[in-house]
Formats: structure tokens, sequence, C-alpha cells
């Protein structure tokens, strides 16, 4: 990987691929159309430095039949392209609407998960999301709620696609498994489902019960750390990140040294976790609990 690349760099490089071969359009053409060189054109799909200035990207982007949302969100990575660790604060230069991370979860290989609160999107029931949703979005209307919903499902088809399933490997707090998110109905539904889903052969789920007490010694919040297919040489096509986030902003981390730190910090939970055969026990435990 170029060392002038990095996430906003790479993220806007490979939207913008995207766009390209959905019209089967060449990058000379690209140029041709916007005045850009098919040079600068290549750079910028590469993820790597090159001087494009705003109003050359917002042309491509016109060329592109991307959106105004779309547009803008190409902007705000352009703008932010030189972060090497990456503070994104939601609305900040990028519409709030936007969601990089779900890009990046999409085009991941492998996604090691740790949530401590709730259940990861990956793996809710519809009705567990809608419970969430309801409560985060209180000013929207019953249709949009159900648009978000059903984003979310199509969103966990990269489990059981027939193509490179992503390979999910799950930590999950046991106060995930017991906070009354939507009422006991749900949550039962919603336990019984993680007992099944961690039967796919790739998906890795366990349960860090209340009996292993802090097994790192600190207060560790989610994250997330995603690793990306490998080119014919076997080097990965884009370096892992560690995805951090809180409710007002995101961080993505991509220096050596964080990854190492979150991948210690992943093992450490998961050797504190019960095995898989005694996490999918616990969620049937935890099941019947709620509908009794």
């Amino acid at each position: 990987m170029d060392s002038g690349s990095t996430l906003p760099r790479r993220q806007l490089g490979r939207y913008l691929r995207e766009a390209r071969t959905a019209l089967n359009l060449s990058q000379e053409r690209v140029a041709e159309l916007t005045g850009v060189s098919s040079s600068v054109v290549q750079r910028v799909e590469k993820g790597i430095s090159t001087r494009l200035k705003a109003h050359e990207l917002q042309a491509i982007c016109e060329v592109l039949e991307m959106s105004r949302e779309m547009t803008d969100a190409m902007t705000g990575l352009l703008q932010q392209g030189g972060e090497m660790n990456w503070w994104h604060e939601y609305g900040h230069l990028i519409p709030a609407t936007f969601d990089v991370y779900v890009g990046l979860e999409t085009a991941a290989r492998k996604l090691a998960v740790y949530q401590p609160s709730l259940v990861h999107g990956l793996l809710q029931t519809a009705d567990y999301a809608r419970a969430l949703i309801e409560v985060g979005t209180p000013g929207e209307s019953a249709a949009e709620r159900d648009r978000r919903v059903e984003l979310r499902m199509k969103r966990q088809t990269i489990l059981t696609r027939r193509h490179c399933p992503l390979m999910l490997d799950v930590v999950l707090h046991e106060a995930a498994l017991r906070s009354a998110i939507g009422g006991p109905k749900i949550m039962s539904a919603q336990n019984r489902h993680l007992a099944e889903i961690g039967k796919l052969p790739n998906v890795t789920l366990r349960a860090l019960p209340f009996s292993a007490g802090a097994p790192v010694g600190h207060p560790v919040g989610q994250f997330a750390t995603l690793e990306f297919d490998r080119d014919a040489k076997g080097v990965p096509v884009s370096p892992p990140i560690v995805y951090l986030e809180t409710f007002t902003a995101c961080m993505y981390l991509e220096k050596p040294n964080d990854l190492h730190r979150y991948d210690e910090v992943h093992d450490s939970i998961r050797r504190a976790s019960l095995n898989e055969t005694e996490s999918r026990s616990l969620l049937r435990q935890v099941a019947k609990e709620f509908s009794a």
C-alpha cells in the first residue's frame, strides 16, 4: 500500500471507482469529460495523495451521476485525506447520514468485534433493531424507521452471501444479553437468534460473563477491527483498521502500535470469555429467563 494512502483517501477512491465502473466508463473517459488528467483520476481511485481540487472532484462526481449528498461526502473525504488516525465527527464535513463505517464493513474480509452493552448490528433481529431505532430517533416517522430497519437487515447479508461471506468474530458482554431492549419477548427472540447464528461456519460468537470481571484491567468500550482481502501476492489491498464509536463521533486507527494494542485487548477478552458451546448454553438460558 502506497505510503501516501490513508483511510479517507482509500474510501474516496473506492466510491469513485465503483461509481465509474457502474456506468461502464473508463478513467480516460472521465478525464475527458471533466478536464482532470487521467493520471490524477487514476491516483485518486488508488487512494494516493494528489493535488485534486474540490471543484474538480465535484465535476467528477457530476459525471459519475452521484447525488448531492454523495458529492458532499466525497468532498469531505477529500478534505480529510491527510489524516492517518482519523477522528470523524458526525455531520462535520461529511453529511451525518453518510455512513463511512458500513462501506468499510461491506468491503472487509474479517471483522473482530467487542460489544459491552448492545448486540452488534450484524446480529440484531428486526424487532431488536426497531426498538433501538425508535428510542434513538424519536422525531422520525414510522416509515423512516421502517427504512432504517430494512437497511440494517440488508446489511446482515454479508454474513450469508455465497461468495466470500464475512468472517465475524464477536465477543458480547453478558450485559448486552440481559439488557431488556424492547421488552422480554424481543430479548428472548434475540438471544435465541444469537444462539443459532453462532452456528454459521464463518461466525464465532462468545459471551463474556459477569463472573469474568475486568479481564483487561481497564474500562474497554466497543470496538471493531477490520481486515481486508489480499492481492495475488498475499499483500492486503488495504491495511487493517480499528473502529471506535462514541455518541457524537467515531475514530479510525491505522497506526501499527494501535492495531497491536487492540489485537491484544481482543485476545484477552476472548480468553476470559466462555467458549462457543458454553456461550450458546448461556444464550439459551437467558432466552428462557426472558420468556418465563
